[in-house]
Parts: C-alpha cells; structure tokens; sequence
C-alpha cells in the first residue's frame, strides 16, 4: 500500500516540495522523484509522524459557534499571552478546572467498580484492574478563581461523567458531577444546532485506560492472530509461535518496527513484504540477533523433546536411513584407478580400454589431470580414473587411490619398479584398495616380466603364480593386447568384492577434479558414490554449491541423471570446489546456500590466526626480523586450468628451497588470466604465471602498462626451471675476476709529470685504459687505470708478451725495478641459487 505526496503533506499541513524534499534525503523515495504526484509506501508513516508531529485534524466551519473550549495550558498562556481572542460571553475554563474535574471522575469510576466487586473475566482475555493516568498534581485552590478579565462570569456547564468502561458492571452507581463554585448568573449562549466542542486537538485517549503489567513467568501470554506469544524463563525471552512466521507479526514480537525488520531482511538478501512468511532458519538468526529465543511449534502434534534427546534423534534417523539403504542395495560398477610412473604407459592402456587416444592430447605426452571414464565391458559399465605420473602430482595420485575400489598398477616391462611407482603402490595400501598388476610394453625388445615379478615379490605383492593373492596381466597398449583379459579380470575382482550401493538415497559423493570454464563458469568432475544425481538437484561442496543446471558424461553427452559410480561434469556451482572434497545434496538452493556460508564461517573461524600470542622483541628477533624484511623475495599469482594441477604446481614450488631467495605464492586460482589477475599481481610486486590457461582480451596491453611479467606454461617441470631462473635473478651478480695480461717493470724513467716504468710484457697483453695492479713481492701497493702506453716513443693502445713498452698508472709514481704489473677486468657473472 501506498499514499501520494501531495496528500500526505496536506495531511500535516506542509508544503508537498518540502515533503517531497526530505523523503528524498531520507531515502524513501527514488532521488528520481520529481513530481510530487507520486507515491510513497505507508511502512515510513510512523517516521514522518516523528518529524512532523502528528496529524492535523480538519478545521471547523466558519459559520458554526462556539460554546465551550478548553482553556490553554499555563506554557501556551506564558508563551502567547496576546494571542487569545475569544467572542464575548463564552466562559473558558482553566487548566485546574480540567485536571481536578477528571480526577475526581476517575475516583468516582474506581469507588464504583470496587464496591460492585465484578467477577474476574474469562481466560481468553485478562484485563488487569484499570489505574489513573498520572497526570501533575493540580495546585491547593483556597478560593474560587475569579473569572478571566476578557469574558463575564458563566456558570460552568457541568461536563458528562466518562463512560464506564466495557468491563466494569452495569448496576454500579454513575459517579455525580462535580460541582462549580457559584458565579454570578448571565445570559447563556444559544447552543441550538452546534456541536459540543471541536477543537483542533489530537484524538482523546479514554480516560482510564487499561495498564498492562509487566510480563514474567507467570504472566499470561498476549493473545494474537499469529499466535505469537512472548514468556520469560530465567532471564531469557522466548517467543513461542507456529509456522507460518508472518513479517509483520514477528517484529512486533521483537519490538521492532515492521520497516525496521525489512531492513535487516534486505541486508541478508532476502527480500519480503509485511504480510509475506520468512523461513524458520532466518527467524532463528533474527530472534537470536535481539536477544531473543525462538520456540516454533508445528501444528502436527508432537510431544516437546528435550535437548538432551536430540543426539538420540539423530542416532535413531542414521539407523533408520541404514535400513533404508538395506532394502534399496543394488550392484554398482566397480570405480577402478590407473596409477603408476610416468611414461609406463597408464594413458596409452586407458586409450586402448576406451579406443580413444587421450594421451595426444595432453602437454609433452604426460597426463597432467585426473581423467574419469566409463566403458562397457559384456554388458556391464566400469569407471575408470587416469591419474598422472609425474612427480609433482602426489596429490592428485593420493586422491585417485581414496575414491576407488579397485587399483590397477601399471608396470613397464623394460623398467619396472620405479621410484613413482613404489609411491602409487604406497597410496593404493594406505586406502586399503583391492590391487592388480598389468606389467605393460610386453612388445618391447627387452621386457622381462619374470623381472618384474621378482620386484613385485621384494614388495611383499607376489603374484599368484608365485603363491601370492596379485593378479598380474601381461598387456601391449599400443597393440591392443591382453585388454579383454585385463577388463575380465576387473570384473571377477569386482564380483568378489560385492560392490552394492542405494540409488534411492539422497545423491553424495566426492569432487575428482574442479576448474573454470570461460563460458559455462565453474564445473567439477564428481563421482557419485551414493544415491542417484538428476538435474535440478542442489548439492554443497564445503563453501560451494550448486544447482545442477547439466551434466555432461566423458564423451560429452548431456544427461539427466548419475546413478551410483557414475562420473558426471557437473555445471551450475557458485564457485570451483576444492578436488578430493566431499559433496551432499541439499533440500533446495536456498538451503545449499544456507550451508555453504555457514562452512565459509567455519573454515574463516578455522584459519584466523592468534594476534594476542606474545612475540619475542629481543635484539636477536629484532635483527632477523629487518633481515628479513631485506631478504630478496620472488612473489608469484598462480593461475590454472583445474584445481588438481594448481595443487600440483604449489607442491612444485614449495619444493624449490634456497637460502639467498625465498618464495611466496601471492594468490592461486582456477580460470583464464583476467585484468584482475593483472591488477593485483601489480599490487604485490609478482610475477603472473598460468598453467595450461589461456588470456582474456586486454590483458598483454594492462601488464605491459602496470609493468608486470606474465608467464605462460604447459609443461609442469618447464614452469619449475623458469621460477628458478627468475629467483636468480633477483640476486646481485656474482663479480669474478679475469686476468688480461702481465709486465715486469725493468727500469724507471723519469718524465715531466712524475716516472714512467720501462717494461716487458710476460704475458698476455696490456691495453690502455684497462684495470691494473702493481705488486711487490707478494703486496700490492696500487691498484688503479692503465693512463699511459707507450712503444718508444709513439702511444700505443695494445702491447702484447715479448714487446717492451712504457706504461704508467694514473695517479701513482713509486715504481721500483722488479715490480710487477697486472692487467685485468672485473666481470659480471649470474648469481646461483
């Protein structure tokens, strides 16, 4: 609802500019508002009341007398003495007059409810006995007071008795009018046709109106419509009320203005009306925000838990939900990892299974992502993970072994255990996965499988053809061979295990991979390992979550639903999630995102560190501390394609150690380099560096404007040489010295401006302008520029060895016979980490 400008400012009698004015300072209407025409929402009465007072009422018709008014108050008489024109022969009564007669209408009215003792009322509504208002206490009146100067004396009508109250009894005796000392009689004014008295007061409260107590414990709840109570236990304040929970109800139950209420909504981003509901979550945080508890009472009847039970509540719906898995068990495909040393051949056997070729695709044929598929094999689906190799990717290996139920470790023929190799076999023991052995490149010119079987042995992993409980399958990727064999054998391995999950249930499951896309915004690879994933499903991910806008298989199909052991990308999450993390379904989006902030203030909560720990100023910290503020600093903002490759290049750089250099990563992230990459990596002094990334538009021209080095990679071990490389040169060079050439001095001679020293060169050679030295025996006395050369008598800028010639040092004379001349320069080398 809503009122027009003009009308409002009519209504308290103020220019509808001015009106129109101070809503726009106040903000009540938009700062567009020009006519005043427009209209304004009836939720900011009560503040324009507070400025300018309350309304005024209609004034009375010219035409109409008047009989009786009411005297001013003493402070208007003070103020405006002047001012008061009355028609001759109306009698005003005076402040006393008023104040004494309403008192002892209230006595009256009380003497009379105390003696008819009325019953108490009924339960649904208690109405506390009725007490005077207080008003100041009127003035000791010795006299009658004589009659204004500006009218004749007039008797005093005697005013009607106040009603009585609907509560009071009917048969109670109406309490008699009080009395007005006697005047002198005069001629009364015609009253015929004009009302009692209207005068352009605010409206009259009753005369004895019902004061409520205060409200304890055992005071009865208020009665509502919204059945809204408010009782106090302890100290504490609850509000006791049943969905659904009412805007404007609510803040009244609060205290607070229905506006007021809005306002705090808009602040949490939600956006309601007065007469619109609001969830029994954001009650809760607003009830607790004003010190208040919230008690909601759902209208199925069920008896009140105790706190203490809600732990046993929630044991008894975790058995419950057991059950229910029971009864829905079905047989799910196997999820099996491919993991082993780099280049051994673990995407070449995965391209086979699949008959693509993944392994053309990746940078410098090393797969540097975990990859998730899924083949048919007779009839029955398989879920592979392709995990890379190479060293730095620990991680991504570790998290690949932790979701899956069967490991398949990948030997090379030629080479077999290597050092990733032991750590993948590592990584699948530590998840206690069921292991299998395919001893790869058996086409080779030097496999030796019996080799790598001894290997397995000394691994306490011995095959079963040497009594162990391995399976161990020969297979050639590149040809095709023993590929059949291989996806049987998965299957017997998974028939063993009895690999069963519920697809009825409430999808859940785990984050294999997360990145950025430049048009779809963040995906994650998931795997869902319990229940089944449609799309329109909400689902958290720690301080992320996502309405599953669409889900797209390995081969890039879209689909509708993921039952358990499927891997799905997944589109419409509010940001990349971590990879490895757990993900849970949600009611809606609204309750995914409810969960996901209140994650994003734990992990806040988590990582603050203690400011209030007491630090050591001692004079040694306080050296390492300016030291340390001089050490030289190579500072980085990593971007990458996916989250698994970020992790990896962090754990890469982390790995470059040096005394003289340190290391620090600014910011990391997923997603395409943008300006605000550009802009803050300008911040900080850093340098950018994307892995496996590309551009946005504009970007080259913004850091060669801010000054800042972008570096872009596709090769994990070529981003690591590069940072050393750019550590190293953040160091001073190192100055090494080369020796030119040597001469022996053999006389001196001397000259107009000092001596010159007659030599011969013993080796190498002597250039004018060049450093030297002069030694004797093992001291040197002078070290300064070569300023004079000289063979015979013709200057010469270069004596070779076996030449004589003339040679003096600027700014130096003290030549002896046996002294020895060295010539060299001071070069600049590379400094070393």
């Amino acid at each position: 609802m809503s009122s027009r400008i003009h009308e409002i400012a009519k209504h308290y009698n103020v220019e509808p500019k001015e009106m129109l004015s101070w809503l726009k300072e106040q903000g009540y209407v938009s700062a567009d508002t020009k006519s005043v025409s427009s209209t304004v929402s009836k939720i900011y009465n009560d503040e324009i009341e507070k400025k300018y007072g309350k309304a005024a009422a209609p004034a009375a018709a010219p035409s109409t007398p008047v009989v009786e008014a009411t005297a001013p108050t003493p402070a208007q008489v003070a103020s405006e003495p002047s001012q008061v024109k009355l028609p001759a022969g109306v009698f005003v009564k005076s402040a006393q007059d008023i104040v004494r007669e309403k008192e002892e209408a209230v006595k009256a009215a009380a003497a009379a409810r105390a003696a008819a003792n009325p019953p108490p009322p009924p339960p649904v509504m208690v109405m506390p006995a009725p007490v005077a208002p207080k008003l100041p206490p009127a003035p000791a009146v010795k006299s009658p007071l004589p009659p204004p100067r500006f009218a004749p004396s007039v008797p005093a009508v005697p005013r009607p008795a106040p009603a009585t109250p609907s509560f009071a009894p009917s048969s109670a005796p109406a309490p008699q009018a009080p009395k007005s000392p006697p005047t002198a009689p005069v001629t009364p004014v015609p009253v015929a046709k004009a009302p009692l008295a209207t005068p352009a007061l605010p409206p009259r409260a009753p005369a004895t109106p019902p004061v409520l107590p205060p409200r304890s414990a055992t005071t009865p709840p208020i009665p509502s419509a919204s059945s809204i109570t408010v009782t106090e236990e302890g100290g504490v304040k609850i509000i006791h009320l049943k969905p659904p929970i009412i805007v404007r109800d609510f803040a009244v139950a609060l205290g607070l203005k229905p506006f007021k209420l809005i306002s705090e909504l808009m602040e949490m981003s939600i956006f309601a009306s007065m007469n619109q509901s609001i969830d029994e979550a954001v009650a809760t945080k607003l009830a607790d925000k004003h010190g208040f508890l919230l008690d909601i009472k759902h209208r199925v009847a069920t008896p009140v838990v105790p706190v203490v039970s809600a732990e046993k509540a929630k044991i008894n719906k975790e058995e419950k939900a057991r059950e229910e898995d029971l009864k829905n068990l079905a047989t799910r495909p196997p999820v099996v990892v491919i993991m082993g040393h780099v280049d051994h051949g673990k995407t070449s056997l995965l391209d086979a299974i699949r008959k693509a070729n993944v392994a053309a695709g990746e940078a410098g044929g090393i797969t540097q992502h975990i990859g998730a598929y899924q083949v048919e094999h007779n009839g029955r689906k398989i879920t592979f993970l392709d995990t890379p190799g190479h060293a730095a990717f620990t991680k991504m290996r570790a998290r690949g072994a932790q979701v899956t139920d069967i490991a398949v470790l990948v030997v090379a023929a030629d080479d077999g255990f290597m050092p990733q190799t032991d750590e993948a076999l590592k990584h699948a023991q530590e998840a206690k996965v069921s292991l299998m052995v395919a001893v790869n490149k058996m086409d080779v010119k030097g496999a030796n499988i019996e080799r790598v079987k001894q290997q397995m042995q000394e691994r306490q992993i011995a095959p079963e053809d040497w009594g162990g409980e391995t399976v161990t399958v020969p297979v050639a990727a590149i040809k095709g061979q023993g590929i059949t064999e291989l996806l049987e054998m998965i299957l017997l391995q998974a028939d063993v295990l009895e690999l069963k999950a519920n697809p009825k249930a409430e999808a859940s499951g785990v984050v294999i991979e997360s990145q950025v896309d430049v048009g779809r915004g963040p995906l994650a690879t998931v795997i869902v390992q319990r229940g089944t994933l449609r799309v329109g499903d909400a689902i958290v991910c720690g301080p992320h979550w996502a309405k599953v806008r669409a889900m797209f298989d390995d081969e890039g199909k879209n689909i509708k639903e993921a039952p358990p052991a499927t891997p799905v990308r997944v589109i419409g999450w509010s940001g990349a999630p971590d990879s490895g993390a757990k993900f849970i379904s949600a009611k809606n989006a609204r309750d995914a995102e409810n969960l996901a902030e209140e994650a994003e203030d734990l992990l806040k909560k988590t990582t603050v560190t203690d400011d209030a720990a007491p630090k050591d100023i001692s004079i040694d910290a306080l050296f390492a501390n300016i030291a340390a503020t001089q050490a030289k600093t190579l500072r980085v903002v990593i971007k990458s394609d996916v989250f698994g490759s970020l992790e990896a290049v962090k754990n890469v750089l982390e790995g470059i150690k040096s005394n003289k250099v340190s290391l620090d990563v600014v910011a990391g992230d997923v997603g395409v380099l943008s300006k605000n990459d550009v802009l803050m990596a300008s911040a900080s002094k850093a340098v950018l560096i994307g892995f496996n990334t590309k551009q946005e538009n504009g970007v080259t021209a913004l850091a060669k404007h801010h000054g800042v080095t972008i570096e872009s990679f596709s090769i994990i071990y070529e981003l690591a040489d590069r940072v050393k490389e750019l550590m190293a040169d953040l160091l001073d060079p190192d100055l090494k010295e080369n020796k030119l050439g040597g001469a022996e001095v053999r006389q001196v001679f001397p000259v107009a401006k000092g001596f010159v020293a007659g030599c011969l060169v013993t080796e190498g050679k002597v250039n004018r302008g060049t450093t030297a030295r002069v030694r004797r025996g093992k001291e040197s006395i002078y070290e300064g520029k070569v300023g004079t050369l000289r063979r015979f008598k013709d200057d010469a800028n270069e004596v070779r060895a076996g030449l004589e010639c003339g040679i003096r040092l600027d700014g130096f004379d003290g030549y002896q016979p046996g002294d020895r001349i060295e010539c060299f320069e001071i070069q600049k080398v590379r400094a070393q980490l």
